[in-house]
Order: C-alpha cells, then sequence, then structure tokens
C-alpha cells in the first residue's frame, strides 16, 4: 500500500489476448483518481511461461497494481504469487464475473484465450459498417437509404462525423447530414425509409465555440455569420422544427461525449426496433 499523499502510481495490465479490455476498466477506475496519475504498464499476449517471467522482472522493478486476464491457471497462480511475495495487489477482473455467471447458469465456463476478438460474423460485421460508414460521411447518403441503419443530421459542428464512426465500429452502418437551413433536404429523406434517423444539437454558446477554433484553424476571416450566436440559435431552432414535423428523436451533445451520444443513439435505436 502507497504511503503518504502520492502523486503517481504503477499499474500493470497483463493480457494473454491484446489488453483492451483491461484498459478500458481500469481507465473507468482511474479517472475516479483524478489526482494521481496511473502510468500504465501494458503486457499482452502473455500466453508462456518465458513471456510472463519477463513480465514479472518488469513488475518487480516498477511494483504497483496488477490486474490480469490470464485464462491459463498456472500463469495466473504464478503471477499472484509474486504479486503475494511483492505485498501489491493482484486482481484477476474476470474472476468475479465468472463465478456470478457460473452460480447464475449452473454451468461452468470454457475458457477461450482471447475470445472476445475472434473473427467471427459479428467481427466482419462491424468491418463492413465502418467501411458503409466512412463511404457515407458528411452528406454522402447511399443511394438506398434502408442501407444505413442510422442517420445523424444536425448543423455544423454537433459531432456528427465521429459518433458516426463510433457508431460504425460498434456495428451500426451510420451515414450523416449536415443540416443546412439555405438549401432543401435531399429528396431521399421525403421517402419512408427504415433508416433510423437521429437529430443532433448542442447550445449555441458551444456550437459558437467550437466554430470560432474552427475558423481560426481555417485562417478564413470571412466567415462572420458561421460563428454569429443569433444565426446558430436560429439553425438550432430549425433542426428542432424539422425533426418535430418528421417525428425524428433529438439527442443535445452540448454535455456528452462522443460515447455517451453513441449510447443515447443505440438506446433510441433499440427501442424503434423493438
Amino acid at each position: 500500500m502507497l504511503t503518504g499523499n502520492p502523486k503517481f502510481f504503477h499499474l500493470h495490465l497483463v493480457s494473454d489476448a491484446t489488453g483492451e479490455t483491461l484498459t478500458a476498466m481500469s481507465k473507468a477506475v482511474t479517472v475516479q483518481y483524478p489526482g494521481i496519475r496511473a502510468i500504465e504498464h501494458i503486457h499482452p499476449l502473455v500466453r508462456t511461461k518465458r513471456q510472463l517471467n519477463r513480465v514479472c522482472q518488469i513488475i518487480e522493478a516498477q511494483p504497483g497494481i496488477v490486474l490480469h486476464t490470464i485464462i491459463n491457471t498456472e500463469l495466473s497462480a504464478e503471477l499472484d504469487k509474486l504479486c503475494s511475495d511483492l505485498n501489491i495487489p493482484s486482481i484477476a477482473i474476470l474472476n468475479p464475473i465468472l463465478q456470478v455467471f457460473g452460480s447464475y447458469l449452473g454451468a461452468p465456463s470454457e475458457p477461450t484465450v482471447g475470445g472476445q476478438h475472434s473473427l467471427d460474423a459479428e467481427y466482419f460485421s462491424r468491418i463492413d459498417a465502418l467501411n458503409f460508414t466512412l463511404m457515407h460521411d458528411d452528406g454522402q447518403l447511399p443511394e438506398n437509404l434502408d442501407d444505413a441503419d442510422l442517420l445523424l443530421i444536425g448543423i455544423s459542428r454537433t459531432s456528427k462525423t465521429p459518433t458516426s464512426i463510433y457508431l460504425a465500429n460498434k456495428g451500426y452502418k451510420t451515414t450523416n447530414l449536415p443540416l443546412v437551413p439555405s438549401l432543401p433536404l435531399p429528396e431521399i429523406l421525403e421517402k419512408p425509409t427504415t433508416a433510423f434517423i437521429v437529430g443532433l444539437i448542442a447550445s449555441a454558446d458551444r456550437i459558437a465555440q467550437v466554430r470560432q477554433n474552427r475558423v481560426i484553424e481555417m485562417g478564413d476571416s470571412d466567415l462572420s455569420d458561421y460563428v454569429d450566436r443569433d444565426t446558430i440559435a436560429q439553425e438550432i431552432t430549425f433542426t428542432r422544427r424539422l425533426c418535430s414535423r418528421h417525428g425524428w428523436p433529438i439527442i443535445d451533445v452540448t454535455r456528452r461525449s462522443i460515447e455517451e451520444t453513441a449510447a443515447a443513439v443505440i438506446k433510441l435505436y433499440s427501442d424503434y426496433k423493438r
């Protein structure tokens, strides 16, 4: 246990696969301690005793919290013993979850190294969704809108593209359309479609700030309307009225991360598909 008022600590993430699961879980925890910096040591693809020995040498040199997802019980036990000898915590993070599943299902698990990353149909579906989304970004709508799972619409700087790409990585074929009040909507939107359409908005102040930064990057001073707060407020009103007229749900992204916006879209889409 660290004593005093630590400014940092070593965090070892030991995995027999890519380490993505450990990285995501550790991030969810370390953000709860903003005053202490975690120095992450990621040790992926640890599947042999020789590989584990190299990792153990690093842990001995820079001891800290050890989180691991090692299916091989012999390797897992050896790592736990080393940590016990060093008097540092070692947590097999999947074990408590597996125990709950086993108890509830009344069946033992069948350990599979890196099973969540296998090249199954779901994996190729995500690749297909990502290719689709990159081809149909920023108003490049598909000829048949039914080919898309999701269509995100919104005025400039409402995070349409990054949200679309994140959703694609989740397996959703997503396209997006920038709204410009002075321009007519594409005729394709006037026809019935199975694509689920969601409007994205943000506060006028937030959009003005992001646009101003964009203008500075572009070095173009002749964009006063683009960054004018009153003009932006009118654009937001246009979006609200358009979505209300068509019955399309709206998500305010002002205080949402990309992940939170995507989660809200997925929730709406799941409810729509029921």
